[in-house]
């Protein structure tokens, strides 16, 4: 094996669409044994990239991150040529209340998801951890705050439904645009230019939840106040 970085490099390109850059890759080597085959090093080079923060590990070379321009309102739409890696930073259902979201949060922090009006108990299993897989289904659309390598961070909104995109998917969970289309500085999200690749960042994903729960609480009592002092 000549230069494992390089190898690992290109399979993970080329198979994933993410290009670690080559100080986290050499770092990752350091802690691997020399004898360990390419595909298991690439395999596990996978799984710790999807659960990193990909500013700190994913090249920023211009074709694999957002253009500096992509908030430009001018534009009234443009496809973003090529692949580009994101992960997400926060999401929101668009078409539920304040009330309901808190509602769906809590729901999942006692591990029960939606099936219609049914409640269900949604068991965690070490795909789900990986993967982000206890998302409710139904609802959205949804809005997405994602995030490349370089640290832009642009809103996506669902076009249509997008498996594995909903309140109960993990911050930090790892997507691959490819071609996908901006409308004044908002991306348009559907399946076709969607690959969901799926990890976690455990203290975002923590940090999202409580934060998110508290900011609505606190717009729920501001408009009641505000509801008060106009009675």
């Amino acid at each position: 094996m000549s230069d494992p970085a390089a190898q690992i490099s290109a399979q993970l390109t080329a198979t994933k669409s993410l290009t670690p850059n080559s100080t986290w890759l050499a770092t990752f080597l350091t802690t691997q044994r020399p004898t360990t085959p390419l595909p298991a090093l690439a395999q596990t080079a996978c799984f710790r990239l999807l659960a990193s923060d990909i500013t700190d590990s994913l090249t920023t070379a211009s074709p694999t991150c957002f253009p500096q321009d992509v908030h430009n309102a001018s534009f009234k739409e443009r496809r973003l040529a090529g692949s580009i890696a994101v992960q997400v930073l926060a999401v929101e259902d668009m078409c539920k209340s304040r009330w309901e979201q808190i509602e769906a949060i809590e729901a999942l922090e006692r591990g029960e998801g939606t099936k219609g009006r049914e409640i269900i108990r949604v068991a965690a299993t070490e795909a789900d951890d990986s993967t982000g897989a206890t998302v409710q289904k139904g609802g959205g659309p949804h809005k997405l705050l994602l995030q490349d390598a370089a640290g832009r961070r642009v809103h996506g909104i669902e076009l249509k439904g997008v498996e594995g995109v909903g309140l109960g998917m993990s911050i930090g969970c790892k997507m691959v645009l490819k071609n996908a289309l901006v409308a004044r500085g908002v991306l348009l999200l559907e399946p076709a230019t969607i690959t969901m690749l799926g990890g976690k960042i455990e203290e975002l994903h923590k940090a999202w939840k409580e934060g998110r729960k508290a900011e609505l609480k606190a717009a729920i009592e501001a408009n009641e106040h505000e509801e008060r002092d106009s009675g």
